[in-house]
C-alpha cells in the first residue's frame, strides 16, 4: 500500500480522547481506520463534496462507528479551535491559499496538520500528474506563506510528509 495507515497514525499521534480532522475525507478510507483502531477519538469527515460523505456513510463500517461524524466543508466554522490533530492526505496539490490557512483556525493551540501529498521529485507510476503536485520544498514554502511552522519528515514511495504547526 501507498500509504501505510500504521505509520500514518503513529505520526498523527492523537492524544486520548482527541478529536481528528481528516481534513479532505472523500470515502473515509482513513477516516474508518483511524475510528476503528481509535475508538476513544472523534474523528471528523471533512468533505466539500456531500457526494462523498454519502459514499462514506454509506459503508457498514462507518455506520457502526459512533465516534465518526461526517462534515461538509460549509459547516466548517464549527469546527474552529476543534482538533487537536488535522490529518491531509493527497489534498495539499487540490486546495488553494485560503484553505490553508483556515486549517490554523481548526486546531487547538497545542495542535497540528499531519500533511501526505503525492510528491512532484517521486518517480511514480500512480497519481495526480507532476506538474499538478508540489515537490517537499514547495510544500514547505506554501506552508511557511500560510503562516505554518512546518518540518519534513521521512517521505514514503510516493508521497512527502510535513508536519505542520501554527505560528
Amino acid at each position: 500500500m501507498y500509504l501505510p495507515p500504521d505509520r500514518i497514525f503513529a505520526l498523527l499521534d492523537v492524544p486520548e480522547g482527541g478529536v481528528v480532522i481528516d481534513f479532505g475525507a472523500g470515502t473515509g478510507v482513513f477516516t474508518i481506520q483511524l475510528a476503528t483502531r481509535r475508538p476513544d477519538v472523534r474523528v471528523i469527515a471533512l468533505d466539500e463534496q456531500a457526494e462523498m460523505l454519502k459514499l462514506l456513510q454509506s459503508k457498514p463500517a462507518a455506520r457502526a462507528l459512533p465516534n465518526i461524524q461526517p462534515l461538509l466543508v460549509e459547516h466548517i466554522g464549527s469546527l474552529e479551535q476543534a482538533a487537536d490533530r488535522i490529518l491531509a492526505i493527497n489534498v495539499l496539490h487540490e486546495i488553494d491559499d485560503d484553505a490553508l490557512r483556515g486549517m490554523s483556525r481548526l486546531l487547538k493551540p497545542s495542535g497540528f496538520i499531519l500533511i501526505v501529498d503525492w510528491s512532484a521529485t517521486a518517480d511514480r507510476p500512480v497519481g495526480p500528474p507532476k506538474h499538478h503536485t508540489h515537490s517537499p520544498s514547495e510544500a514547505l514554502s506554501r506552508l511557511k506563506n500560510a503562516g505554518f511552522e512546518a518540518t519534513a519528515l521521512e517521505s514514503l514511495p510516493y508521497h512527502f510528509v510535513l508536519l505542520a504547526h501554527s505560528k
